[in-house]
């Protein structure tokens, strides 16, 4: 294995798109840590970083015989890294708008009788998801989402860092999503 630390980086892509795990093993111990770095910088949680390295480096080894690298590797893995960061803030995004876009709908909507009924149904099945969450977690929740406060507010109410109410409010999507697009699968709307 030593011998490939000594490889530069285009040797190491020549012999990773011919199939060669050893120069993928090197590639990925010498690009590793500083795009884990450099994504938590972005993202600050360690789950989702350990996600998108993890899934970087897997497509790696999956399209190696099609990659076509122009530039130097390491400017390659920066763009693919950076892309990945901005599709899971969108998909982050999007997932959000779009609970908080039912929950507005479902508080501001006078729909039909039959629409009701699903509705009122969709709004248990979420407020026995967020009831599940951990005591502390659905506290931070729920002072989020309910009373609208911000991360300062709730940790000036609680005592605890800025920090801590982001995880705790990250935490309980990356909790609550799976089950609520699972619930919104099995209720037909309109």
């Amino acid at each position: 294995m030593e011998i490939y630390s000594k490889f530069t980086d285009a040797e190491l892509v020549s012999l990773l798109q011919k199939g060669c795990h050893k120069a993928y093993t090197e590639i990925y111990h010498r690009y590793k840590g500083v795009l884990y770095k450099h994504a938590l910088r972005v993202l600050n949680n360690t789950e989702e970083v350990n996600d998108i390295i993890h899934e970087l480096f897997l497509n790696l080894w999956i399209k190696r015989e099609h990659i076509l690298i122009s530039e130097r590797l390491s400017s390659y893995l920066y763009a693919a890294v950076r892309n990945r960061i901005l599709d899971h803030i969108a998909r982050n995004k999007f997932v959000t708008n779009y609970i908080e876009s039912i929950q507005e709908y479902i508080q501001a909507a006078v729909p039909h009788t039959e629409q009701q009924v699903r509705l009122n149904e969709l709004t248990r099945l979420i407020e026995k998801e967020v009831s599940a969450l951990p005591k502390k977690m659905k506290e931070i929740f729920e002072m989020s989402r309910n009373q609208e406060l911000s991360h300062r507010e709730i940790a000036a109410q609680l005592n605890i860092s800025d920090h801590t109410v982001k995880k705790q409010i990250n935490n309980a999507l990356k909790i609550l999503r799976p089950k609520i697009t699972s619930l919104l699968v099995g209720i037909p709307f309109f």
